[in-house]
């Protein structure tokens, strides 16, 4: 299906080649941030990666465990982003459901910013991590057990998303001149309802039963998962 033409800019940006340093995912979403307007539920969404993958980045090297191997996984892991923002813009079957529950939405009036937000994280960490612990594994030859310094680096990365998330969905809820823009009372209910680190968890679970699932079961595997997704993402997006 050819890409509409409102979209053609913003599927320039995700279809091109895909970053290979964690520097170019930054310019990467800061480039779909330009092609998106506020009136766009993707902007809530990629305005929060966006924001949370430059914190990341601006922790000094020797501040991680295995900084290598991190960083290779916040790029092998936004890719998993591109990949579907690409795929649906230009109307290819297999996206996701995860991404979809999202995407379809964008335009949708009554849904908050920050229910984009969590929505489309949602869909990254529900879906997408566990594939990308996966990738990275496959890449190094060396699959991470709970205590390594690749899982504490993991966990340390939780702590950080779980103090920048409160306050950065309340400048997503905040228009320019800094008034509030929709009910930043929402911020807890939703946190409460859809908790970051619990996900990132189980995404770090999930990739281990993958790893032990015959190549021929994971994909009915991950389809399940990927309907559980799509569904928990409408849920968030009809949230009151």
């Amino acid at each position: 299906m050819p890409v509409a033409p409102q979209n053609q800019a913003l599927y320039n940006v995700v279809s091109s080649p895909v970053p290979t340093k964690i520097e170019g995912v930054i310019q990467r979403m800061q480039q779909i941030d330009d092609c998106v307007s506020v009136t766009d539920g993707l902007k809530w969404f990629n305005g929060l990666y966006l924001s949370v993958t430059r914190e990341i980045d601006l922790r000094p090297l020797d501040g991680w465990k295995d900084s290598t191997w991190l960083m290779n996984l916040d790029v092998v892991f936004a890719a998993f982003y591109f990949r579907a923002l690409a795929g649906f813009l230009s109307g290819d079957s297999t996206v996701p459901r995860s991404w979809i529950a999202m995407l379809e939405a964008r335009h949708r009036g009554g849904v908050d910013r920050i229910q984009f937000a969590l929505a489309g994280m949602n869909a990254h960490i529900n879906h997408d991590l566990a594939l990308a612990l996966l990738r990275v594994a496959e890449q190094t030859g060396v699959a991470p057990e709970v205590g390594s310094p690749q899982h504490i680096d993991y966990q340390a990365v939780n702590l950080m998303l779980n103090s920048l998330m409160p306050s950065t969905l309340q400048v997503l809820a905040t228009d320019t001149l800094g008034m509030l823009a929709q009910d930043t009372g929402k911020i807890g209910r939703l946190l409460a309802f859809w908790d970051i680190c619990h996900a990132r968890d189980l995404a770090w679970d999930f990739a281990g039963h993958l790893r032990m699932l015959p190549s021929a079961v994971r994909p009915a595997a991950l389809g399940v998962q990927d309907e559980l997704t799509g569904a928990l993402g409408r849920a968030i997006l009809a949230f009151c």
